[in-house]
């Protein structure tokens, strides 16, 4: 978990904080709890999240556990700075799906002294690093990766396997298309797809 009192002692400045692992990891109930301690800070908060991510709702985000925050959903990465004005701090959700740009934005945010907590998968379907998130990890001043439980095995999952045929990038779903894998069982899919 991420130390908040790094934020008690540190000095008037921005920083990013990234939240990173597969699907059913926890990534946005972490981002949500820092979200609402800040609130109760009385920080001035702002959460985005990606336009197509309707999954839950329109116009909150939301974890698989149905907690949830209001937040403003966004066309691209730029529309973050038009809109985090007054703020303290800006969250960011499913910032997988962002474009490229999302990782100068957090940058310019964190220099003008917000703090940035952003949400996202490091890895899509394939196991490749996924959209902006690597480059947000090699830029960040925090990163936490958390993972989900292997539902064949019981071990730590970091892979997001996908149990549907769709070969898109991005298809967003649940558990009736994507299931939490440890390296092993993720690797033993992917031969078993291989011989079919």
């Amino acid at each position: 978990m991420f130390l908040e009192d790094t934020i008690k002692h540190a000095k008037k400045g921005g920083w990013i904080e990234v939240i990173c692992g597969s699907m059913f990891s926890g990534k946005t109930e972490e981002l949500i709890r820092r979200l609402r301690r800040a609130e109760f800070a009385r920080l001035r908060v702002e959460i985005f999240k990606p336009k197509i991510d309707v999954r839950y709702s329109e116009e909150e985000v939301v974890s698989h556990d149905e907690n949830s925050i209001q937040s403003t959903p966004v066309e691209s990465a730029q529309n973050i700075l038009l809109l985090s004005s007054d703020v303290d701090v800006v969250g960011i959700d499913e910032a997988q799906f962002f474009d490229l740009g999302l990782v100068e934005v957090c940058n310019k945010l964190a220099n003008s002294g917000l703090r940035v907590i952003v949400a996202g998968l490091d890895m899509d379907f394939r196991g490749k690093p996924f959209g902006p998130i690597p480059a947000l990890l090699a830029s960040a001043e925090y990163v936490t990766k958390v993972h989900a439980i292997c539902v064949r095995c019981g071990s730590l999952a970091n892979h997001s396997h996908r149990t549907s045929e769709e070969d898109d990038l991005v298809v967003l779903g649940e558990t009736n298309i994507y299931e939490p894998l440890c390296r092993k069982c993720y690797q033993d899919e992917v031969v078993k797809n291989r011989k079919s």
